[in-house]
């Protein structure tokens, strides 16, 4: 029938299967860990090393490079399987698949990722991304780390904070000034080794959720980096950070997707044996409603967060898609939690539950890769053209 959009967003056989392993490796090797790791915030490092030996660590690698090859459809899967059981690992596993690598992935030569891209995707070592800096979070044209041009190598002279993997990761994206003059125009972008003279690991944050991902501060005083690590074309650092966050976006919503069904499903069953006035507490309207919009928000959400990484499967533009799944489902994240810790009264409040810890974890969701504020002016942008 001439006129009919088809939406279909069914999930391959090939992504069943690999949504079915993940699902049960983190029930089983993720949750029951996940409240030890919280309270420690202490990085799992067993179950990275698990999931290296699944080959999750570079699911989005090209397969000559050891990776998966994975598409961002299977990728959001992933990150949303595990974040249902530990937030945490969620982002970890994404900015080693996404803002990471990226860059390097599409831009780097085919040196930098025969060097780079065979221990990232097995595992070998983690990586990062450094952008953001104390005076430029969403303003990146404040950026003051500077990458000077000395000839044979640059010399990097900078400090980024709030960097995910900071602490454990071995190779980092660097964007950095070559050229002041130029503002966003006058940025590029660098491998950088954990080990070059003059890269120091600053302060370790501690934080209200996701305790179990390192954040830090990164230190960079007269590191020299050889010429050859600089990714694709000088001045285009901005571009590609761009690129690298839009598709990050799309795994900050699989991690608000997963949240917030955990917290869905954490409240569900308590309300299914909580009795009061004679009875369980899910026959009372006031709690059906609840669970009606939660449900009714998290599958907006899914839509949402899949349409946006179909987008980016089929080659077309998915800036203003990422953002709208981004903002959307992390803001709900936030909401669900809120709701299900209420479902709950004081029982989810205690760390006995773990809706305490979907609550702290969904937090942030609202705040990295761009802030809501900052997802609101990028689709502005597009939609008021």
């Amino acid at each position: 029938m001439k006129g009919v959009l088809k939406l279909n967003f069914d999930f391959t056989e090939d992504q069943i299967q690999i949504r079915d392993m993940v699902r049960e490796f983190a029930q089983n090797e993720i949750a029951p860990n996940a409240a030890k790791y919280d309270e420690k915030a202490e990085f799992p490092w067993e179950i990275v090393k698990k999931m290296a030996e699944m080959n999750l660590l570079g699911m989005m690698i090209p397969e000559q490079y050891g990776g998966m090859a994975f598409d961002a459809t299977t990728a959001t899967i992933v990150i949303e399987e595990v974040s249902k059981c530990d937030a945490a690992i969620g982002v970890i596993l994404a900015v080693q698949n996404s803002l990471g690598v990226s860059a390097l992935i599409k831009y780097g030569s085919e040196e930098l990722k025969q060097k780079y891209l065979p221990d990232i995707a097995s595992g070998k070592k983690l990586c990062a991304f450094g952008l953001t800096e104390a005076g430029a979070g969403s303003d990146f044209s404040a950026m003051t780390t500077v990458a000077e041009d000395k000839g044979d190598h640059w010399l990097i002279n900078g400090r980024k904070i709030f960097i995910t993997n900071g602490s454990t990761a071995e190779t980092f994206t660097i964007i950095a000034m070559t050229d002041r003059n130029k503002g966003a125009r006058g940025m590029s972008a660098f491998v950088v080794e954990k080990s070059y003279p003059g890269f120091s690991v600053g302060t370790i944050e501690k934080k209200l959720g996701i305790r179990a991902s390192d954040t830090a501060e990164l230190i960079l005083d007269n590191v020299k980096v050889p010429k050859e690590n600089l990714i694709g074309k000088k001045g285009y650092g901005y571009i590609y950070a761009m690129e690298s966050l839009d598709t990050g976006r799309i795994g900050v919503g699989a991690q608000g997707l997963g949240i917030s069904q955990a917290a869905f499903d954490a409240a569900l069953k308590y309300s299914k044996t909580r009795v009061q006035w004679g009875s369980s507490i899910n026959k009372l309207q006031a709690i059906q409603f609840k669970f009606a919009d939660m449900a009714t928000k998290i599958e907006a959400a899914k839509w949402l967060v899949y349409h946006a990484a179909h987008l980016k499967d089929t080659g077309k533009p998915y800036t203003k898609e990422a953002s709208m799944a981004k903002v959307f489902a992390s803001e709900m994240a936030t909401e669900i939690t809120h709701q299900a810790m209420q479902v709950m009264g004081g029982y989810g409040y205690m760390k006995e539950y773990n809706v305490e810890r979907y609550y702290r974890d969904a937090r942030i969701t609202e705040i990295y890769e761009g802030t809501s504020e900052i997802q609101r002016h990028v689709i502005a942008s597009i939609v008021m053209k």
